[in-house]
């Protein structure tokens, strides 16, 4: 427990307070203004590609992990970079891999350096899995933990981006606890043929975030 705690930390050295996963990009364009807003969107993207990529993808990382499946740890960390719409969440993707990889790499788990090089193709979910799978930490844990790494950050770039107030995001993120609960739940139900997911939303915002006059974040 206490390992997932750090691994799920705020305060995880990976930089992943430099990105907002598209949000900024939904704030410029009005499509998120308020609180109601930010909920509804966060709500939509964990029952979506959260739910039916990410989440599943990280449960078959974590089982080829323990297995020491290299070829199934390949294939699945290419097959979610692969599901990255734009070229910014996909740096980002490996932005964060690639840091979590060099930090893992100090926390004597010495197989993450091979994936923190410059050029590699590191998918976020690939190193956290490698870590809760050498730490022993249970699949549902890994899942709801990463779920809620994401959420909280997508939380604190939003006050940055907009009117929220500190108890009020709190009160955001103890709102979408369920939601959180229930992406995981259908993430590991899931068969490999029905994962997919595609967000026309966040694409778009993303898309159009690269362009945007003045940014706060990277994505």
């Amino acid at each position: 427990m206490l390992r997932l705690l750090q691994l799920a930390s705020p305060q995880l050295p990976v930089g992943a307070f430099a990105w907002s996963s598209g949000l900024e990009g939904a704030v410029e364009a009005g499509w998120v203004q308020d609180d109601a807003g930010l909920g509804d969107w966060l709500a939509g993207l964990l029952g979506g590609p959260w739910a039916h990529q990410d989440l599943p993808a990280l449960a078959r990382l974590h089982a080829a992990w323990t297995l020491g499946d290299a070829v199934a740890v390949a294939h699945w960390n290419d097959w979610l970079s692969a599901t990255r719409e734009t070229a910014e969440l996909r740096a980002e993707d490996r932005a964060l891999g690639r840091a979590l990889a060099r930090l893992l790499a100090t926390l004597d788990l010495p197989e993450a350096a091979a994936w923190a090089g410059a050029e590699a193709r590191t998918g976020y979910a690939t190193m956290f899995a490698l870590a809760a799978a050498r730490w022993g930490v249970p699949v549902e844990a890994t899942l709801q933990a990463l779920a809620w790494a994401w959420i909280e950050n997508q939380v604190v770039a939003a006050t940055r981006l907009m009117p929220l107030g500190q108890s009020a995001a709190q009160r955001r993120l103890a709102a979408l606890m369920p939601d959180i609960e229930a992406a995981v739940a259908l993430a590991l139900a899931l068969e490999d043929d029905e994962l997919g997911c595609s967000a026309a939303g966040l694409a778009l915002a993303s898309c159009r975030h690269e362009t945007q006059y003045t940014r706060l974040f990277r994505s």
